[in-house]
């Protein structure tokens, strides 16, 4: 079998707020090297359940082979965790005891050449996690008007230069296809001012997260999937998420944030009529972020956020 190695950011901290317990039923969202999955299963000592969502294959093979010895407790399911409700419904699941996600594209994605996320290797423009889906990186470059792509690359990519680069991209398609890592990147490169090239990382970081977001339709599928979580959580059921970037961490902020927020009631009252009362309770005001040891030897985990709440008892 092909080597999968990806070190999980944040280990310990997810499997501890996520709060474990024996013969409950847990998510791992984001199944990848299977880190999370591990942990949680060990704790779950031979019961209790897990369910483990994925759409990338050899992610899956992996994840089947390393965690064979608890193929009791668990349950592979081959979708995006967009369908998480329907999924867990199908199989006769209607509540959960903590959810986990761990978001971004996975190291092992981004070292095979072949699938386009990365500026570091002359590739096919694909960046699809589920390689079953239509949409690629070349279609977008290619066919995105020239408004779209600046509005994506801004808005995904948070870059200033999201305008220029997007003239560059619709000046160079008129002449040829843009079909290549390489040829991007250089297109990109041509985008930007010296000055600004020389600092703040590589060029292309920004515009290559955008269009992976926009191929694998991210913000608004982790929107949608953190509400069916809540949706799914029993009583004291928890959910962590692992952001690596400002957008998501954003997104998951006010969802939670709104959740865990009382409603606007008329002032005096004694107390919160039943009902009323907010879903979830915030166990981080703040993120929880890597240590030092972990930031030593991780270089992944420098951007890594997480984020944890628990369903109140009141709900369910």
């Amino acid at each position: 079998m092909e080597q999968f190695f990806h070190e999980t950011v944040l280990l310990h901290e997810t499997a501890d707020g996520l709060n474990v317990r024996e013969d409950h039923t847990y998510v791992d969202c984001t199944l990848g090297g299977g880190g999370h999955s591990a942990a949680i299963l060990n704790r779950l000592n031979g019961t209790g359940a897990l369910y483990a969502f994925d759409q990338d294959e050899k992610a899956m093979a992996h994840a089947r082979e390393r965690l064979k010895k608890h193929n009791s407790e668990l349950t592979f399911i081959s979708s995006n965790f967009e369908h998480l409700k329907r999924e867990l419904t199908s199989r006769g699941v209607a509540g959960v005891d903590g959810v986990v996600f761990d978001l971004g594209v996975s190291s092992p994605q981004f070292d095979e050449a072949e699938r386009g996320f990365s500026y570091r290797f002359d590739a096919p423009l694909d960046m699809r996690m589920d390689q079953r889906s239509l949409l690629t990186a070349e279609e977008i470059v290619n066919e995105y008007s020239f408004e779209d792509l600046a509005f994506i690359i801004s808005r995904y990519g948070e870059e200033r230069f999201a305008k220029q680069i997007a003239r560059k991209i619709e000046d160079f398609r008129k002449r040829t296809s843009i079909k290549t890592t390489f040829q991007l990147t250089e297109i990109i490169k041509d985008a930007i001012p010296a000055p600004a090239r020389r600092k703040g990382g590589h060029p292309s970081k920004r515009t290559f997260q955008a269009l992976r977001m926009e191929v694998n339709n991210e913000l608004k599928v982790l929107e949608s999937a953190l509400k069916q979580a809540i949706s799914l959580l029993n009583p004291e059921g928890r959910i962590c998420v692992i952001t690596f970037h400002s957008l998501e961490d954003r997104l998951c902020k006010q969802i939670f944030k709104a959740a865990s927020s009382m409603p606007d009631l008329p002032p005096g009252l004694p107390v919160i009529p039943e009902g009323e009362e907010p879903e979830l309770t915030l166990i981080t005001r703040k993120p929880i972020t890597a240590g030092e040891e972990e930031l030593n030897t991780n270089n992944r985990a420098h951007s890594a956020k997480l984020r944890i709440v628990e369903k109140r008892k009141g709900d369910g």
